[in-house]
Protein backbone atom coordinates (compact mmCIF):
# COMPACT_ATOMS: atom_id res chain seq x y z
CA UNK A 1 0.00 0.00 0.00
CA UNK A 2 1.33 3.62 -1.06
CA UNK A 3 1.84 6.46 1.64
CA UNK A 4 -1.96 7.60 2.42
CA UNK A 5 -2.24 11.55 2.94
CA UNK A 6 -4.97 13.97 3.16
CA UNK A 7 -4.72 16.46 0.77
CA UNK A 8 -6.64 18.56 -1.89
CA UNK A 9 -7.67 17.43 -5.38
CA UNK A 10 -4.61 20.12 -6.05
CA UNK A 11 -2.18 18.88 -3.98
CA UNK A 12 -2.63 15.52 -4.69
CA UNK A 13 -2.20 16.59 -8.76
CA UNK A 14 0.88 18.06 -8.12
CA UNK A 15 2.59 15.69 -5.86
CA UNK A 16 2.02 13.20 -8.52
CA UNK A 17 3.59 15.40 -10.81
CA UNK A 18 7.13 14.77 -8.98
CA UNK A 19 6.08 11.20 -8.37
CA UNK A 20 5.62 10.32 -12.45
CA UNK A 21 9.13 10.83 -13.06
CA UNK A 22 8.14 14.67 -14.76
CA UNK A 23 11.22 16.61 -16.47
CA UNK A 24 9.57 19.93 -16.01
CA UNK A 25 6.53 22.17 -14.90
CA UNK A 26 5.89 25.43 -16.21
CA UNK A 27 3.02 27.55 -15.37
CA UNK A 28 1.28 30.71 -14.47
CA UNK A 29 -1.05 30.92 -10.71
CA UNK A 30 -4.48 31.41 -11.25
CA UNK A 31 -7.60 30.65 -9.17
CA UNK A 32 -8.55 27.70 -8.54
CA UNK A 33 -5.71 25.66 -9.51
CA UNK A 34 -3.05 28.21 -7.36
CA UNK A 35 -2.06 25.41 -4.82
CA UNK A 36 -0.78 23.44 -7.74
CA UNK A 37 2.80 25.73 -8.26
CA UNK A 38 2.30 27.02 -4.62
CA UNK A 39 3.01 22.95 -3.46
CA UNK A 40 5.15 22.60 -6.30
CA UNK A 41 7.89 25.68 -4.97
CA UNK A 42 7.28 24.07 -1.34
CA UNK A 43 7.98 20.37 -2.50
CA UNK A 44 11.19 21.40 -4.25
CA UNK A 45 11.25 18.95 -6.87
CA UNK A 46 14.59 20.07 -7.95
CA UNK A 47 16.02 18.84 -4.89
CA UNK A 48 14.23 15.52 -5.04
CA UNK A 49 14.34 14.34 -8.50
CA UNK A 50 15.98 17.09 -10.68
CA UNK A 51 12.33 18.21 -11.95
CA UNK A 52 12.82 21.72 -13.48
CA UNK A 53 10.28 24.35 -11.84
CA UNK A 54 9.48 27.09 -13.60
CA UNK A 55 6.70 30.13 -12.87
CA UNK A 56 6.66 31.80 -16.72
CA UNK A 57 5.68 35.31 -16.99
CA UNK A 58 2.09 34.13 -18.83
CA UNK A 59 0.07 31.50 -19.75
CA UNK A 60 0.99 32.04 -23.54
CA UNK A 61 4.66 31.77 -22.20
CA UNK A 62 4.02 28.78 -20.80
CA UNK A 63 2.76 26.81 -23.22
CA UNK A 64 5.26 27.81 -25.43
CA UNK A 65 7.94 26.26 -22.85
CA UNK A 66 5.97 23.40 -23.08
CA UNK A 67 6.26 23.29 -26.91
CA UNK A 68 10.30 23.46 -26.76
CA UNK A 69 10.53 21.36 -23.71
CA UNK A 70 8.46 18.47 -25.04
CA UNK A 71 10.04 18.51 -28.50
CA UNK A 72 12.98 16.81 -26.36
CA UNK A 73 11.32 13.53 -25.67
CA UNK A 74 10.93 14.95 -22.08
CA UNK A 75 7.95 14.74 -19.69
CA UNK A 76 6.26 18.03 -19.36
CA UNK A 77 3.16 19.45 -18.07
CA UNK A 78 0.91 22.60 -17.07
CA UNK A 79 -1.72 23.71 -15.69
CA UNK A 80 -4.48 26.78 -15.65
CA UNK A 81 -7.23 27.76 -15.18
CA UNK A 82 -10.65 28.42 -17.84
CA UNK A 83 -9.06 31.97 -18.97
CA UNK A 84 -5.61 30.93 -18.76
CA UNK A 85 -6.03 27.99 -21.07
CA UNK A 86 -7.89 30.29 -23.39
CA UNK A 87 -4.49 31.99 -23.26
CA UNK A 88 -2.54 28.47 -24.20
CA UNK A 89 -5.21 27.58 -27.68
CA UNK A 90 -2.89 28.85 -30.16
CA UNK A 91 0.18 26.73 -28.41
CA UNK A 92 -2.12 23.82 -27.75
CA UNK A 93 -2.92 23.91 -31.54
CA UNK A 94 0.75 24.24 -32.15
CA UNK A 95 1.52 21.34 -30.16
CA UNK A 96 -1.05 19.13 -31.73
CA UNK A 97 0.13 19.96 -35.42
CA UNK A 98 3.36 19.33 -34.28
CA UNK A 99 2.70 15.99 -32.68
CA UNK A 100 4.33 16.57 -29.41
CA UNK A 101 3.33 14.68 -26.33
CA UNK A 102 2.71 17.26 -23.33
CA UNK A 103 0.08 17.23 -20.56
CA UNK A 104 -2.31 20.10 -19.85
CA UNK A 105 -4.34 20.16 -16.60
CA UNK A 106 -7.53 22.64 -16.68
CA UNK A 107 -9.36 22.88 -13.40
CA UNK A 108 -12.29 24.94 -14.55
CA UNK A 109 -14.04 28.15 -13.24
CA UNK A 110 -16.94 29.85 -14.10
CA UNK A 111 -17.40 32.17 -16.92
CA UNK A 112 -17.57 33.68 -19.57
CA UNK A 113 -15.16 36.14 -19.45
CA UNK A 114 -13.42 36.44 -15.95
CA UNK A 115 -16.42 35.12 -14.78
CA UNK A 116 -16.15 33.49 -11.23
CA UNK A 117 -13.68 31.69 -9.11
CA UNK A 118 -16.45 28.49 -8.60
CA UNK A 119 -16.48 25.24 -10.40
CA UNK A 120 -17.96 24.81 -13.78
CA UNK A 121 -17.66 22.62 -16.42
CA UNK A 122 -18.47 25.04 -19.04
CA UNK A 123 -15.01 24.34 -20.84
CA UNK A 124 -16.20 21.30 -22.38
CA UNK A 125 -16.64 21.86 -25.93
CA UNK A 126 -12.95 23.86 -25.84
CA UNK A 127 -11.71 21.25 -24.63
CA UNK A 128 -13.08 17.89 -26.43
CA UNK A 129 -13.65 19.64 -29.63
CA UNK A 130 -10.40 21.68 -30.06
CA UNK A 131 -10.52 24.72 -28.75
CA UNK A 132 -8.14 26.30 -31.08
CA UNK A 133 -7.51 27.09 -34.77
CA UNK A 134 -7.57 23.85 -36.96
CA UNK A 135 -8.81 19.78 -37.17
CA UNK A 136 -6.89 18.53 -34.05
CA UNK A 137 -8.06 17.08 -30.60
CA UNK A 138 -6.93 16.14 -27.44
CA UNK A 139 -7.15 13.11 -25.33
CA UNK A 140 -9.21 14.48 -22.44
CA UNK A 141 -9.32 12.52 -19.24
CA UNK A 142 -11.85 13.85 -16.24
CA UNK A 143 -11.04 12.84 -12.82
CA UNK A 144 -14.21 12.92 -9.87
CA UNK A 145 -11.83 12.30 -6.85
CA UNK A 146 -8.75 13.53 -5.45
CA UNK A 147 -7.32 10.11 -6.12
CA UNK A 148 -8.07 10.54 -9.92
CA UNK A 149 -6.58 13.13 -9.42
CA UNK A 150 -3.28 11.66 -8.68
CA UNK A 151 -3.67 8.57 -10.22
CA UNK A 152 -4.56 10.31 -13.72
CA UNK A 153 -0.98 11.98 -14.12
CA UNK A 154 1.20 9.45 -15.16
CA UNK A 155 -2.20 8.07 -17.02
CA UNK A 156 -1.93 11.49 -19.08
CA UNK A 157 1.89 11.36 -19.82
CA UNK A 158 1.48 7.23 -21.00
CA UNK A 159 -1.33 8.03 -23.00
CA UNK A 160 0.43 11.30 -24.59
CA UNK A 161 3.24 9.14 -25.65
CA UNK A 162 1.42 6.55 -26.91
CA UNK A 163 0.29 8.69 -29.49
CA UNK A 164 2.19 11.60 -29.48
CA UNK A 165 -0.62 14.23 -28.31
CA UNK A 166 -1.29 16.38 -26.00
CA UNK A 167 -3.82 15.06 -23.11
CA UNK A 168 -6.06 16.99 -20.83
CA UNK A 169 -6.61 16.75 -17.60
CA UNK A 170 -9.95 17.98 -17.00
CA UNK A 171 -11.09 19.03 -13.76
CA UNK A 172 -12.62 21.93 -12.09
CA UNK A 173 -12.90 24.00 -8.81
CA UNK A 174 -14.52 21.36 -6.48
CA UNK A 175 -12.32 19.15 -7.57
CA UNK A 176 -9.28 20.99 -7.54
CA UNK A 177 -10.36 22.17 -4.13
CA UNK A 178 -11.97 19.66 -1.96
CA UNK A 179 -9.63 17.30 0.58
CA UNK A 180 -9.99 13.70 0.51
CA UNK A 181 -7.78 10.69 1.47
CA UNK A 182 -5.56 9.73 -1.29
CA UNK A 183 -3.11 6.80 -1.69
CA UNK A 184 0.10 8.14 -3.58
CA UNK A 185 1.85 5.58 -6.05
CA UNK A 186 5.30 4.89 -5.69
CA UNK A 187 7.66 7.43 -7.30
CA UNK A 188 7.96 6.35 -11.32
CA UNK A 189 11.97 7.14 -12.08
CA UNK A 190 12.57 9.71 -14.80
CA UNK A 191 13.45 8.77 -17.95
CA UNK A 192 17.27 8.72 -18.79
CA UNK A 193 18.95 10.28 -21.89
CA UNK A 194 19.44 6.77 -23.44
CA UNK A 195 15.87 5.51 -22.53
CA UNK A 196 14.85 8.71 -24.20
CA UNK A 197 17.14 8.21 -27.14
CA UNK A 198 16.45 4.74 -27.83
CA UNK A 199 12.40 5.47 -27.57
CA UNK A 200 11.98 9.00 -29.02
CA UNK A 201 15.43 9.49 -30.78
CA UNK A 202 13.34 9.10 -34.20
CA UNK A 203 11.21 12.23 -33.27
CA UNK A 204 12.36 14.23 -30.48
CA UNK A 205 15.15 16.94 -31.11
CA UNK A 206 17.77 15.11 -29.68
CA UNK A 207 20.61 16.13 -32.21
CA UNK A 208 22.29 14.24 -35.04
CA UNK A 209 23.08 10.85 -34.95
CA UNK A 210 25.28 8.57 -37.18
CA UNK A 211 22.45 7.12 -38.61
CA UNK A 212 19.96 10.23 -39.36
CA UNK A 213 20.15 13.58 -39.43
CA UNK A 214 18.49 15.96 -37.20
CA UNK A 215 14.88 15.95 -36.36
CA UNK A 216 12.50 19.14 -36.92
CA UNK A 217 9.65 19.60 -35.54
CA UNK A 218 6.90 21.91 -36.62
CA UNK A 219 3.53 22.16 -37.51
CA UNK A 220 4.34 24.33 -40.57
CA UNK A 221 3.82 23.49 -44.25
CA UNK A 222 2.99 25.15 -47.19
CA UNK A 223 2.94 22.49 -49.70
CA UNK A 224 -1.39 21.52 -49.55
CA UNK A 225 -0.76 18.47 -50.63
CA UNK A 226 1.56 17.25 -47.52
CA UNK A 227 -0.64 19.54 -45.31
CA UNK A 228 -3.54 17.14 -46.11
CA UNK A 229 -1.46 14.23 -45.90
CA UNK A 230 -0.23 15.16 -42.69
CA UNK A 231 -3.83 15.94 -41.61
CA UNK A 232 -5.40 12.79 -42.43
CA UNK A 233 -2.77 11.23 -40.56
CA UNK A 234 -3.30 13.28 -37.49
CA UNK A 235 -7.10 12.02 -38.04
CA UNK A 236 -5.61 8.53 -38.03
CA UNK A 237 -4.38 8.53 -34.88
CA UNK A 238 -7.99 10.25 -33.66
CA UNK A 239 -9.27 7.11 -34.84
CA UNK A 240 -7.11 4.88 -32.94
CA UNK A 241 -7.79 6.49 -29.87
CA UNK A 242 -11.65 5.76 -30.62
CA UNK A 243 -11.06 2.35 -31.22
CA UNK A 244 -7.95 1.63 -27.77
CA UNK A 245 -8.63 3.93 -25.10
CA UNK A 246 -12.38 4.92 -24.26
CA UNK A 247 -12.53 4.87 -20.59
CA UNK A 248 -16.13 5.04 -18.62
CA UNK A 249 -17.56 3.81 -15.77
CA UNK A 250 -20.92 2.47 -14.71
CA UNK A 251 -23.15 2.32 -11.59
CA UNK A 252 -26.41 0.29 -11.53
CA UNK A 253 -26.72 -0.14 -15.42
CA UNK A 254 -27.82 -3.47 -15.62
CA UNK A 255 -31.28 -2.72 -14.42
CA UNK A 256 -31.83 0.56 -15.31
CA UNK A 257 -35.09 2.04 -17.06
CA UNK A 258 -33.48 5.58 -17.14
CA UNK A 259 -29.68 6.72 -17.45
CA UNK A 260 -27.83 9.84 -16.04
CA UNK A 261 -24.78 10.90 -17.80
CA UNK A 262 -22.42 12.76 -16.25
CA UNK A 263 -18.54 13.32 -15.77
CA UNK A 264 -15.94 14.67 -13.42
CA UNK A 265 -17.72 16.58 -10.22
CA UNK A 266 -21.26 16.23 -11.37
CA UNK A 267 -21.21 12.30 -11.78
CA UNK A 268 -21.16 12.53 -7.43
CA UNK A 269 -23.40 14.43 -7.66
CA UNK A 270 -25.67 11.79 -9.76
CA UNK A 271 -24.23 9.09 -7.76
CA UNK A 272 -26.48 10.67 -5.11
CA UNK A 273 -29.06 11.01 -6.92
CA UNK A 274 -29.49 7.30 -8.38
CA UNK A 275 -29.65 6.24 -5.02
CA UNK A 276 -32.14 8.54 -4.52
CA UNK A 277 -34.57 7.82 -7.13
CA UNK A 278 -33.89 4.14 -6.43
CA UNK A 279 -35.46 4.75 -2.94
CA UNK A 280 -38.45 6.00 -4.70
CA UNK A 281 -38.81 2.86 -7.27
CA UNK A 282 -36.95 4.60 -9.86
CA UNK A 283 -34.18 2.69 -11.29
CA UNK A 284 -31.71 4.70 -12.65
CA UNK A 285 -28.29 4.36 -13.91
CA UNK A 286 -26.09 5.97 -14.26
CA UNK A 287 -22.99 6.43 -17.27
CA UNK A 288 -19.45 8.39 -16.27
CA UNK A 289 -17.70 8.96 -19.22
CA UNK A 290 -14.01 9.10 -17.66
CA UNK A 291 -12.47 9.90 -21.51
CA UNK A 292 -14.22 12.74 -23.08
CA UNK A 293 -12.54 12.32 -26.19
CA UNK A 294 -12.75 9.43 -27.36
CA UNK A 295 -16.24 9.48 -25.70
CA UNK A 296 -18.17 6.59 -24.54
CA UNK A 297 -20.81 6.68 -27.48
CA UNK A 298 -20.57 2.91 -28.53
CA UNK A 299 -21.59 2.14 -25.00
CA UNK A 300 -24.37 5.56 -25.07
CA UNK A 301 -25.71 3.73 -28.35
CA UNK A 302 -26.56 0.26 -27.12
CA UNK A 303 -27.85 1.60 -23.39
CA UNK A 304 -29.98 2.86 -25.71
CA UNK A 305 -31.90 0.22 -26.28
CA UNK A 306 -32.48 -0.40 -23.26
CA UNK A 307 -33.47 2.66 -21.28
CA UNK A 308 -36.57 4.51 -21.90
CA UNK A 309 -34.60 8.34 -21.30
CA UNK A 310 -31.15 10.05 -20.93
CA UNK A 311 -30.83 12.80 -18.35
CA UNK A 312 -26.85 14.34 -18.84
CA UNK A 313 -26.41 16.01 -15.85
CA UNK A 314 -23.80 19.24 -16.12
CA UNK A 315 -22.17 22.05 -14.28
CA UNK A 316 -22.99 24.14 -17.64
CA UNK A 317 -25.70 25.36 -19.86
CA UNK A 318 -25.72 21.85 -22.06
CA UNK A 319 -22.50 20.70 -23.68
CA UNK A 320 -22.14 17.01 -23.11
CA UNK A 321 -25.66 16.93 -23.61
CA UNK A 322 -24.83 17.29 -27.59
CA UNK A 323 -22.53 14.24 -27.58
CA UNK A 324 -25.54 11.90 -25.72
CA UNK A 325 -27.83 12.81 -28.48
CA UNK A 326 -25.46 12.12 -31.33
CA UNK A 327 -24.39 8.57 -29.71
CA UNK A 328 -28.20 7.67 -28.88
CA UNK A 329 -28.80 8.96 -32.83
CA UNK A 330 -32.68 10.47 -31.44
CA UNK A 331 -34.07 6.54 -30.37
CA UNK A 332 -34.62 8.00 -26.91
CA UNK A 333 -35.60 11.48 -25.05
CA UNK A 334 -32.12 13.11 -23.82
CA UNK A 335 -32.73 16.22 -21.65
CA UNK A 336 -29.92 18.36 -19.96
CA UNK A 337 -30.01 19.65 -16.37
CA UNK A 338 -27.38 21.47 -15.39
CA UNK A 339 -26.63 24.83 -12.66
CA UNK A 340 -24.05 27.24 -13.99
CA UNK A 341 -21.99 30.36 -12.18
CA UNK A 342 -20.38 28.66 -9.76
CA UNK A 343 -23.84 26.99 -8.58
CA UNK A 344 -23.92 23.22 -7.77
CA UNK A 345 -27.27 21.07 -7.56
CA UNK A 346 -28.13 19.27 -5.71
CA UNK A 347 -29.04 15.32 -5.42
CA UNK A 348 -32.71 15.77 -4.71
CA UNK A 349 -32.73 18.58 -7.65
CA UNK A 350 -31.34 15.82 -9.94
CA UNK A 351 -33.65 13.62 -9.14
CA UNK A 352 -36.86 15.80 -9.54
CA UNK A 353 -35.41 16.45 -13.18
CA UNK A 354 -35.07 13.51 -14.25
CA UNK A 355 -38.80 13.54 -13.10
CA UNK A 356 -39.59 16.22 -14.80
CA UNK A 357 -37.77 16.42 -18.15
CA UNK A 358 -37.68 12.62 -18.78
CA UNK A 359 -40.62 10.51 -16.79
CA UNK A 360 -43.40 13.10 -16.50
CA UNK A 361 -42.66 14.83 -19.81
Amino acid sequence: MGEVLLMKGNEALAEAIIRSGADAYFGYPITPQSEVIEYLAAAKPEERTGMVLLQAESELAAINMLYGAGATGKKVITSSSSPGISLMQEGISYIAGAEIPVVVVNVVRGGPGLGTIQPAQSDYFQSTKGGGHGDYRLLVLAPNSVQEMADFVPLAFDLAFKYRNPVMILSDGLIGQMMEKVELFDPIPRWTDDYIREHHGHWATIGKTPDRERNIITSLDLVPERMERHNHHLKEKYDRMEREDVHFEEIQTEDADYLFVAYGSSSRIAMKAVKLAREEGIKVGLLRPITLFPFPKKRLRELADQVKGMLSVELSLGQMVEDVKLAVECRIPVEHYGRVGGMIPTPEEVVEALKTKIINR
